[in-house]
């Protein structure tokens, strides 16, 4: 991209208000062809709504959207891919149990002489598509036998088959582990190479810094400012978000550190643990790290009494416990905050109040009938101190924002008053805003001397977070890295299962 390529898609002026409130306020935006043009801002600075807006399922105001120079209005999805403007949504809407290219061409199958869908050109057509993108696929393939990364590039092929002039990339790396997250920012540098016009939304900063050229920071509803990314930096960028200066990341500071708290000794289940042992002690948050499927999430659930184990022991306090389900792990003063929120953390249609108390109903509930003042006070109290931002603990979680739903279900475990909280990905899919008072309420529960064990895809959240770092590959603890010894070099290395020749390289 160089600063003289034409626009491909112009935005001036767009406004757009819902009942009670106004989403966006004369927002301006231009996307340069052959351009990666990052969307950043927090939850509810009007991202979604602007994205809604070009892809046709909400309408402006006010305001004007140019595509190629001249207007357009664009009035429905369907529209808004004939005019060449396609969006890769972070949940895919594909089907597992079609081929690669019965995806890419799902209702719109090219036909023969008798109406008959034309396979072989279907088949061809994608195999071109995808190897536009760099990826050698079988078109054949069922979608649902695919990896994650896999079924990303057939909805970039999807996309692309409608000759797309705008692509809209929405948090496509949150399930994708860092070398699938290659794989797919190798495709979309091939499309920019092709002149193809990108949005790019994340809340991963380092994205932004490695694929972007330009970036453009949202705040409640208005446009804060345009910026040549190689003219900025981290600090600047998250002041323009939050709206306040920040300091520089760093690695988390030296705490005190007390008795062990919680122990693993030797766990196993076959097929999926082998000989995990770690300790947790108070006033220390340890990282985990490793790639997808290297057990770290059956790790928090054995833990947690969710997940069978078949060999080893875990001890609370230095006495063994026997942890038959997630209720005796909370008796023992254990708490796990789920990777999943929506699914696993929440009853997003109970309220604030219902949410906080559900892990406590047995303090609450002693007879089986819930003190309902007991339970307004417990909700109130969690509410004011981790700051959730909310109407009322009446609210239904589910109209919450991501960075208030989490904190909804970190404050449910810490009403528990555990001694140790496993955190599985505590920041993901929320805004950088709320990241940064996730990681400072993190650090405070460590300070006041809870054992913390924070699981993270997220490499810069490990090395800024953990006071030591344990790094998993298939079900077993490759290294524990501490000090000078953490680094994401050595981190990628040992989640690779390349360890042995990391130390041979240091032996040399």
């Amino acid at each position: 991209m160089t600063p003289q390529a034409p626009p491909v898609l112009e935005v001036e002026g767009v406004s757009k208000s819902f009942p009670g409130v106004r989403a966006l306020e004369e927002v301006s935006f231009e996307l340069r062809a052959g351009e990666v043009h990052a969307l950043l801002g927090e939850n509810g600075a009007g991202k979604s709504t602007l994205i809604k807006i070009l892809c046709g399922v909400h309408r402006p105001d006010s305001g004007t959207i140019r595509l190629g120079g001249e207007p357009v209005r664009v009035t429905s999805p369907r529209h808004a891919q004939s005019l060449g403007i396609a969006v890769v949504h972070q949940e895919l809407v594909l089907e597992p149990y079609l081929s690669v290219a019965e995806n890419v061409f799902l209702g719109r199958q090219p036909v023969g002489r008798f109406g008959l869908v034309d396979r072989r050109r279907m088949q061809g057509e994608t195999a071109r598509l995808l190897g536009r993108l760099g990826v050698e696929l079988d078109p054949g393939t069922p979608l649902g036998e695919l990896p994650m990364a896999s079924r990303q590039l057939v909805a970039i092929a999807r996309a692309v088959s409608s000759s797309a002039r705008v692509l809209v990339f929405d948090e496509p790396t949150t399930s994708l582990t860092q070398r699938e997250s290659d794989l797919l920012f190798a495709a979309i540098r091939r499309l920019r190479a092709d002149g193809i016009g990108i949005v790019y939304v994340s809340h991963r900063m380092q994205e932004i810094f490695d694929l972007c050229d330009r970036v453009t920071v949202l705040r409640d509803g208005r446009r804060v400012a345009t910026r040549r990314v190689a003219e900025t930096d981290l600090a600047g960028l998250i002041g323009m978000m939050i709206g306040r200066e920040v300091g520089e990341v760093r690695h988390a500071e030296a705490t005190r550190k007390g008795r062990t708290v919680l122990e693993a000794r030797g766990l196993g289940r076959r097929g999926v643990l082998h000989a995990v042992s770690l300790t947790l002690r108070e006033g220390e948050i340890v990282g985990m790290a490793g790639l997808v499927g290297a057990g770290r999430t059956e790790v928090a659930r054995a833990l947690f009494g969710d997940l069978a184990t078949d060999a080893g022991e875990i001890l609370v306090d230095g006495a063994p416990v026997r942890l038959r389900s997630p209720r005796d792990a909370i008796r023992a003063g254990i708490g796990l905050v789920p990777e999943d929120r929506k699914e696993q953390g929440l009853v997003t249609a109970l309220s604030v109040r219902q949410n906080l108390a559900l892990p406590s109903l047995g303090r609450l509930a002693p007879f089986g009938i819930v003190r309902a003042g007991a339970e307004r006070r417990l909700a109130e109290e969690y509410v004011r101190r981790l700051a959730i931002r909310t109407p009322s603990v009446a609210q239904a979680v589910k109209h919450l924002s991501g960075g208030n739903q989490q904190r909804v279900v970190i404050a449910k475990w810490l009403a528990t008053r555990p001694k140790a909280l496993i955190v599985d990905e505590p920041t993901r899919g929320v805004d950088v805003g709320a990241q940064a008072e996730i990681h400072g309420l993190l650090r405070e529960l460590a300070r006041a001397g809870m054992a913390v064990l924070m699981i993270s895809s997220d490499l810069r959240e490990i090395l800024t977070m953990s006071d030591r770092i344990l790094v998993m590959h298939r079900g077993r603890i490759a290294a524990e890295l501490r000090g000078r010894e953490v680094t994401q070099e050595r981190i990628m290395y040992h989640a690779a299962g390349e360890g042995a020749s990391l130390r041979d390289a240091a032996g040399a």
